[in-house]
């Protein structure tokens, strides 16, 4: 098919294959939200004979488990608090079933355009630690029966604190002994009064500033031992899904997570779809089970602190191995910075000088083409009609002159991947949410608020269009070529500043380089012709 194409047909194509590869497919077809309907339920707590009684859960949490949809509805979002527990960074809440009802992170970089705090956990789906058995007589009796906490309140001043969950039921006696600590982490420890089969749910992910995210992947994630991370986004699920040998799950959104691990080898994790068709994680309990759990910011420093498993939960999809070091460089150079801005700036430069021979030897050729474009005229004229010698004759002189046709693509080829691994550092990494960078940058993980950035990239953009050497012999060619900065301008408005000062820098360090090598041709023309002066006299 494209050899049938006329020359402008292949270009045209070929523009809009690159600006749908670098920017096309995050900014037509962004994660498509779920609708969710809005509470009609309402729930309260009443003492009787001094037991409290838990409000009737809704359908989320009373679906059969097996081989049912999991309905997306709002779970009690009225239950009683029963334990708060607070920090420097943070409140949690838990409710009267037993679950995480509420997280609510305090520092001022999570706080939304009305001022709010960033709130973890979702009125709507399941809740971190909602526990469900399989018999469904006993599981409606612990639906109505409320657990108590043997303290209502703790506040964790660096040192941990364990508080024990209680629910008494007709026929069995539930305990959750809880260790909370200070970096968001906490430790579980279920233990029933005889055996009975239930399961414990990772709660549903996320949902901070939607509005403002970019187009990062939400929804599960599952990282099995043998270091295979499977990752099922919001509207994917269609079927149920299991998995063994886990080191950890995840229901995450760009920045947040909720995280359980160290769950057993042998633990079965289970993966349900809800109406939206989104995923639904838990997984089977025995009488004694112990575990590990995380909610929160998905930084990369806490993380590792805590587990270094845990850093799997920070997800760069397809260019992980090659997003991961480079963010460990931008973490160790922000080490030596302390300003994210600058450590962008330093880590443009190392990719610039790791990739500086081949982008050198990729300007020499193509200025090496362009010198040789009128002799490529000539041989054009002289073999008219007969394409067979043309080539021969073309691949003579390019051999001869030390000339590739490819010379200049192949950089770009290499900067592909390393653009796109940088912008999934940049759009995952909570690090540079709410990091200032110079004046008007006060957030590197926001769009530019005055398009200052922007209307750079594309104005350095456009300057080293006008400095690279080209052959164009079709002036429609020339033509499409020049909107080019303006099409990258418009497309790179939304994109997280971070990631336009990248680009913008690294245009910057083209633009040097092709002068260097366009002044070495230069001064090479001089001299010829300053010999060919002197032999004439």
């Amino acid at each position: 098919m494209l050899d049938k194409m006329s020359p402008n047909q292949r270009l045209i194509v070929a523009v809009l294959l690159s600006v749908v590869f670098f920017v096309g497919y995050t900014a037509i077809f962004p994660p498509e939200q779920p609708e969710v309907a809005e509470a009609t339920k309402t729930a309260s707590t009443v003492v009787l004979k001094d037991k409290a009684v838990a409000p009737t859960p809704t359908n989320s949490d009373l679906e059969a488990v097996a081989g049912h949809k999991i309905a997306a509805v709002e779970q009690n979002s009225n239950a009683s608090t029963i334990l708060t527990v607070t920090n420097k960074n943070f409140i949690l809440k838990m409710d009267t079933l037993g679950r995480i009802s509420s997280k609510e992170l305090k520092e001022e970089k999570f706080r939304d355009k009305e001022n709010n705090h960033a709130q973890l956990i979702s009125a709507l789906g399941t809740k971190p630690l909602y526990l469900r058995f399989m018999d469904e007589a006993l599981n409606a009796e612990a639906a109505s029966v409320a657990y108590v906490a043997s303290v209502n309140e703790v506040n964790i001043d660096g040192t941990p604190k364990t508080v024990t969950l209680t629910q008494k039921l007709s026929s069995l006696t539930v305990f959750k002994k809880l260790t909370f600590y200070a970096d968001g982490h906490y430790d579980v420890d279920i233990s029933l009064s005889k055996d009975k089969r239930y399961f414990v749910y990772l709660g549903s992910r996320p949902h901070v500033n939607e509005k403002e995210q970019m187009m990062a992947a939400v929804g599960a994630l599952v990282y099995t031992n043998d270091d295979i991370v499977t990752i099922i986004e919001d509207g994917d699920v269609d079927a149920r899904q299991s998995f063994t040998d886990v080191g950890l799950i995840a229901s995450f959104d760009q920045y947040t997570a909720s995280i359980m691990y160290n769950l057993g080898k042998d633990r079965n994790i289970i993966i349900e779809r809800d109406r939206d068709d989104n995923p639904v994680v838990y997984f089977d309990g025995m009488q004694n089970i112990k575990f590990n759990g995380y909610v929160g910011a998905k930084e990369f420093a806490v993380l590792e602190s805590i587990d270094p498993i845990l850093t799997n939960a920070v997800e760069y999809g397809w260019f992980t191995f090659a997003s991961k070091p480079l963010f460990a460089l931008l973490s160790w150079l922000y080490g030596i910075f302390g300003n994210w801005g600058w450590s962008i700036i330093a880590l443009t430069a190392i990719v610039r000088l790791v990739l500086y021979p081949l982008t050198y030897k990729g300007m020499v050729s193509m200025q090496k083409m362009k010198d040789l474009a009128p002799k490529m005229k000539e041989l054009k004229e002289r073999y008219k009609g007969d394409p067979q010698r043309l080539n021969q004759a073309t691949m003579d002189m390019y051999k001869k002159h030390g000339a590739n046709p490819l010379g200049g693509c192949l950089p770009m080829l290499l900067q592909i991947p390393v653009f796109f691994a940088i912008y999934r550092v940049f759009l995952n990494a909570v690090e540079l949410q709410g990091a200032p960078w110079i004046l008007w940058i006060n957030d590197l993980s926001r769009m530019d608020p005055y398009y200052v950035l922007p209307v750079l990239m594309g104005g350095s953009m456009f300057l080293q269009q006008r400095m690279t050497p080209n052959n164009f012999t079709d002036p429609m060619q020339e033509k499409v070529m020049k909107y080019l900065p303006i099409i990258f301008t418009f497309f790179f408005v939304t994109f997280p500043s971070g990631l336009v000062l990248y680009w913008f820098v690294n245009n910057l360090f083209s633009i040097a380089q092709q002068f260097i090598v366009n002044q070495q041709f230069k001064n090479a023309k001089d001299a010829q012709a300053a010999i060919k002066s002197k032999k004439e006299k």
